[in-house]
């Protein structure tokens, strides 16, 4: 496997100006020739397929929902990040960039990470001209709130709801492209696999979910922007139909899968209320603007919040981290929240969570003030726990959320396989081992709006193509495995849910791979995902019909590529012997109980390369260097 980054030489600020320079371009009459395939339609799916359509080539989009709306976008709540710096408090292009080099604990490529922070840039301009109803001051102007891991306000946002506000521009802008022929749509499909020609990305094999029928499709390239793999949990803030199905098949089809370890806990979601809960939800970081973090220092009583004197609150995050507070990144706020349930501080019924305080900033603001930002955040709290969080403390628990790991990519987002490219969250290369708040929405657009129609017109200028027809033998032989996995999962016929396994693996990986990590776990892990995986294909019952809508076979089928998956998630903890961001190995620890580097050994992406189901994959590595922001121990102290 050759892992050659692609980015070009010259100063930082330049690199990507200079690369758009120096692309090959396909002449606009030229577009229409050829086919683009872009799986999901969220926010970088979405905008991928819009741009796309409208600079003239011929998309197809395929998503497994009933319309692009209900993508997993829409829940992201707080904000998106820019570095437009209207709130003149010395935020900059390169302020964003180091905020976010040094977030991500120097574990992501510095060229990735600048051109982010460059685009940002053109994401709010773009947003504002389609009609997105970003929060303003009071003169008209664009309104900026902090987010975790900075210390300047350049979050901009619409009210709680921001990435549905984000996608229904994109959603617009790709219904604008639908009604004009330029992109054809394909609801309820779900792309089973890659079809790879003479080691090209030409096409995808997708199942029609309603009526049960393979069909295929190919193409000059392949796009995917189908999310992140946090379900892999079980309990996730991830909406339930999120999997990790695309990008593993890809990665048997031969794409590198890159960092598959780093997965984000985010600190402030409702601690779960039962043994059969089967997801989270995520309350916005925004919220830890005006809401205070804390635990009663008394383990043994149990009062109420409020007959809790001020003097036995231990504001934790205030009382470690001084300069950043409640507004520390989402790795060390997490794991100082489990510490404090550890150590018996929880509270709640079960005892499993903390409290996110809202006293003082309504006492300062104003409940008008409070209600007007984070209105809908309250509302919906109060219908899920039934508690009103304006007379009461939320309680909050970390919970998995957003995945940094994914396909490895270039600098043109190409991954190992030519002509097969990864956008979003389905890529590893912006956030190293934590994101910052904030991000996910501006690396979906930046990759859809900006980079990938360029970048994918580079591609396709250089290579001579011949059409591949849906008979063509690799077609057929893809159309096979699909037909021949799905056969054998309707085939076990035994006694156990899907749900079952799911939730197993699911305990098994947050035990051993979720907020801490350790040799031993991991070690254990590796000898029971086997294991379980055996069980699953012997006792799993799907039943129904595999040609007909058959929702117990789509989890099915998710669920047999996480007990693949999950495993290489695992190797690649062990194998990665350090601390770093969200990945928190408990052997490596500063005395500060802070996550401790080894950069002599470990200042690389870890690429892993498919070898076969049940065999140990192969580890590859891409060095990363930081030549504008120096190496250092992360410090929010």
């Amino acid at each position: 496997m050759q892992l050659n980054s692609g980015v070009p030489a010259g100063p930082i600020a330049d690199k990507w100006d200079n690369h758009r320079f120096e692309m090959k371009l396909v002449n606009p009459a030229n577009k229409r020739k050829y086919d683009v395939i872009i799986v999901g339609t969220g926010l970088a799916g979405a905008s991928a397929a819009a741009t796309m359509g409208e600079l003239g080539y011929n998309v197809k989009v395929f998503t497994y929902h009933d319309s692009p709306r209900r993508a997993h976008s829409i829940a992201a709540q707080g904000g998106i990040n820019a570095a437009k710096n209207y709130q003149n408090d010395g935020d900059s292009v390169f302020r964003l960039f180091y905020d976010t080099v040094k977030g991500g604990d120097f574990r992501s490529r510095e060229a990735n990470v600048y051109r982010l922070a460059q685009i940002s840039l053109n994401i709010i301009d773009q947003a504002v001209a389609q009609g997105v109803p970003f929060a303003r001051e009071y003169g008209g102007l664009l309104a900026n709130r902090s987010f975790g891991g900075a210390q300047v306000s350049r979050t901009f946002y619409a009210r709680g709801q921001t990435g549905q506000q984000l996608l229904l521009g994109a959603y617009q802008a790709l219904e604008r492209q639908i009604a004009a022929g330029t992109v054809e749509i394909a609801t309820r499909h779900e792309m089973m696999d890659v079809v790879v020609v003479d080691g090209v990305a030409r096409g995808i094999v997708t199942r029609n979910m309603v009526t049960g029928q393979l069909e295929s499709y190919t193409g000059d390239a392949v796009v995917l922007a189908t999310g992140g793999y946090s379900n892999v949990f079980f309990l996730s803030t991830n909406a339930k139909h999120c999997n990790v199905t695309a990008t593993w098949r890809a990665h048997r089809r031969g794409a590198g899968f890159a960092n598959p370890c780093f997965t984000q806990i985010h600190p402030t979601c409702i601690p779960p209320s039962g043994e059969y809960q089967s997801k989270l939800t995520l309350m916005s970081e925004s919220l830890r603007n005006d809401g205070r973090i804390w635990v009663p220092e008394d383990k043994e009583e149990k009062r109420a919040p409020r007959d809790i004197p001020e003097g036995e609150r231990d504001y934790y995050l205030e009382r470690l981290y001084p300069s950043f507070g409640n507004l520390t990144p989402r790795d060390i706020a997490s794991r100082r929240a489990k510490e404090m349930v550890d150590a018996g501080h929880g509270v709640g019924e079960r005892e499993n969570g903390v409290y996110l305080d809202f006293k003082d900033a309504i006492e300062r603001l104003g409940r008008d003030t409070i209600s007007e930002r984070y209105g809908n955040l309250f509302e919906m709290y109060e219908k899920i726990t039934g508690e009103n969080p304006y007379d009461r403390p939320m309680r909050i628990y970390p919970a998995p959320h957003y995945t940094m790991g994914g396909l490895w990519v270039d600098y043109d987002l190409m991954t190992t396989v030519p002509g097969l490219f990864a956008i979003g969250e389905a890529n590893f290369s912006d956030h190293g081992a934590n994101r910052l708040g904030a991000s996910a929405l501006m690396q979906g657009l930046a990759d859809g709006y900006f980079v990938i129609p360029m970048t994918i017109g580079n591609y396709l200028a250089r290579v001579s193509h011949q059409p591949v027809p849906t008979d063509h033998s690799a077609v057929k032989d893809a159309e096979k495995d699909v037909r021949d996995r799905l056969d054998r999962l309707m085939s076990v016929n035994g006694n156990r849910t899907v749900d079952d396994f799911h939730i197993e693996l699911g305990r098994l990986i947050w035990n051993e791979c979720g907020m801490e990590r350790s040799k031993e776990g991991l070690e254990r892990a590796l000898r029971q995902i086997p294991e379980l995986r055996e069980r699953f294909w012997n006792e799993v019952r799907v039943p129904g019909s595999a040609a007909d809508l058959n929702q117990s076979l789509e989890k099915a089928g998710r669920v047999a590529d996480f007990l693949e998956f999950g495993e290489v998630m695992c190797y690649d903890a062990l194998t990665r012997v350090e601390s770093c961001g969200a990945h928190y190995r408990v052997e490596h620890t500063t005395e500060e109980g802070e996550a401790k580097r080894d950069d002599e050994r470990y200042a690389h992406v870890a690429v892993w390369e498919f070898t076969g189901v049940g065999e140990a994959p192969n580890r590859h590595v891409e060095a990363l260097e930081f030549d504008n922001v120096q190496l250092s121990q992360r410090s929010y102290k």
